[in-house]
């Protein structure tokens, strides 16, 4: 039990290091500009800075509270809904400026799968 106690600490963790790489580097410090790009074909070049930084801190939050382990069965199903419905609409309205183009939604079912092993299958301790 303790090996599956570690994996599962160490796999939180670096889920949580996604988010914060992906909220603070590539949207709130704009260092991956192509972020502010799809926020404006989705929601208006007037407002892209805006919500850009919102989802930045959003996404940043969302890694505190995987840290917290607070409510970590809801937290993990939030996070899988918002990849999700995030990658949906990307996929549909915004192809040409992901990294992958339409292929993103592959890394993003990789993901999504993982934080679903990580809290559901390894999770030592379910509550």
């Amino acid at each position: 039990m303790p090996y599956k106690t570690t994996i599962h600490q160490i796999s939180t963790i670096l889920i949580a290091a996604i988010w914060i790489a992906n909220g603070l580097f590539c949207k709130v410090l704009n260092f991956v500009p192509r972020h502010e790009l799809i926020v404006a074909r989705l929601l208006g070049p007037e407002h892209a800075l805006f919500f850009t930084k919102t989802i930045g801190i959003g996404e940043i939050l969302m890694a505190v509270w995987i840290l917290s382990g607070l409510k970590h069965r809801l937290n993990a199903i939030m996070q899988m809904i918002i990849i999700a419905l995030m990658n949906c609409i990307e996929f549909v309205l915004a192809p040409d400026l992901l990294l992958w183009g339409r292929v993103n939604a592959v890394f993003a079912l990789m993901f999504t799968l993982f934080i679903y092993y990580n809290e559901f299958k390894i999770n030592p301790k379910p509550k």
